[in-house]
């Protein structure tokens, strides 16, 4: 079996489950196609950062196990000295020098057919030393806010060009994050796009006429059956844009919000709730279970995340393989998903547009299995299979 080893900052764990699920989901899936076919082997080296005082989530994630092996992937977790807040200009080197002697172990026990990383910045930079280091093809991939945010600092971008030359390919989740890319200097016939996988097992159109009283139960929250129900799934972060969701309710009649994730804006978003009389209308669910989140996406009308910028956003498409329209901005990858009013409406950055898309789905709702039909080209079988040929003619080049 050809072996590629993965860098990824980004990869759940005991201490924080949902931190990096897709990037788990596609890996397991290119491991079971390997066990399946003798195609790949897949290794991840998920380097966790620790301060010098290790106090907090810090000393958690000091104690994860530091090798283990799940759904088929074999997960190392070496650590590197993180300086909170400060420390972003030297992450990647300080990433690079801890993986370098495991990924040389990892070389002479199992040789190395591909080095990939599977987030620009700081994953790339590093990646990118330790594969001229050991001499295999590398790859590198950008996700959205490794590009739309750290590309604005004039030392992330260095790092990153630097490392999009050495690269043999490129992946992009969106053609709109490929643009970007290239406009920022990378090389575009390095680039190709490669759209996020989705489980189709679970994501998928749910009728069920107890579903809504059944939520409000385990959520602990009233959803009544008359109501327009809508959902906001990402981190509770300003960019994600919840704060204009929530105003955006006081203009939907009878409408309750709720909002899946965690995150710092999490005081200000319940401030903002209370202070516009909307507290009974909003319910912050914390992160769900992947098992509940398509439970409430399919009793959702629509899902709204009028987020600032995003390369393809993994909720969009699990809201669409429900059935739920989509309500968000003309940024990043949508325009790939919400092609027609079937999927939903890509609307400006403000309540009163948020408002009136949602209200437009509302009068005119489209049948939910013509909305499932949008996301029908995207699973994980899929996104295994076209990485895996990526990876392929990376080892011709």
């Amino acid at each position: 079996m050809k072996h590629v080893v993965v860098l990824s900052t980004l990869y759940p764990n005991a201490v924080n489950p949902r931190f990096g699920t897709f990037v788990a989901r596609s890996l397991e899936a290119l491991a079971k196609r390997g066990a399946e076919h003798g195609d790949w082997r897949v290794s991840v080296v998920n380097p966790i950062g620790i301060p010098p005082i290790a106090l907090g989530r810090y000393r958690a994630l000091s104690q994860l196990d530091e090798l283990s092996k799940e759904h088929g992937v074999t997960i190392h977790r070496p650590h590197f000295t993180l300086i909170p807040a400060v420390g972003a200009r030297r992450n990647a080197a300080a990433i690079a020098k801890a993986a370098l002697p495991l990924m040389e172990q990892l070389h002479a026990e199992t040789p190395i057919d591909v080095i990939d990383a599977q987030f620009f910045f700081p994953d790339g930079p590093a990646a990118a030393w330790i594969a001229r280091k050991i001499g295999v093809p590398l790859s590198l991939k950008a996700r959205g806010s490794d590009i739309t945010y750290w590309g604005d600092f004039d030392f992330a971008r260095e790092q990153m060009l630097e490392a999009a030359e050495c690269a043999d390919g490129i992946l992009a989740v969106s053609e709109a994050l490929a643009g970007q890319m290239a406009e920022m200097g990378m090389p575009r016939s390095k680039i190709r796009v490669h759209y996020t996988g989705l489980d189709r097992d679970r994501f998928r159109p749910l009728e069920h006429t107890q579903l809504r009283p059944q939520l409000g139960s385990e959520l602990g929250f009233v959803i009544p059956d008359n109501a327009p129900l809508l959902t906001c799934v990402g981190a509770l972060i300003e960019r994600k844009g919840q704060d204009i969701a929530i105003a955006a309710l006081a203009k939907i009649e009878g409408a309750r919000l709720v909002l899946i994730g965690k995150g710092e804006d999490e005081v200000h978003l319940r401030e903002l709730a209370r202070d516009l009389g909307l507290a009974d209308r909003v319910y912050f669910a914390g992160s769900l279970d992947h098992d509940l989140l398509p439970l409430i996406l399919s009793a959702s009308d629509a899902m709204v995340l009028p987020t600032m910028n995003e390369g393809l956003a993994n909720a969009w498409v699990e809201a669409l393989a429900c059935g739920t329209p989509v309500v968000t901005c003309d940024v990043g990858g949508a325009r790939e998903l919400i092609t027609n009013n079937t999927a939903g409406r890509l609307v400006d950055r403000n309540p009163e547009a948020v408002a009136d898309g949602v209200n437009e789905i509302l009068n005119n709702p489209p049948m939910r299995l013509a909305v499932a039909a949008m996301a029908e080209r995207f699973s994980w079988e899929t996104n295994a299979l076209e990485l895996g040929a990526h990876y392929d003619q990376l080892m011709q080049r």
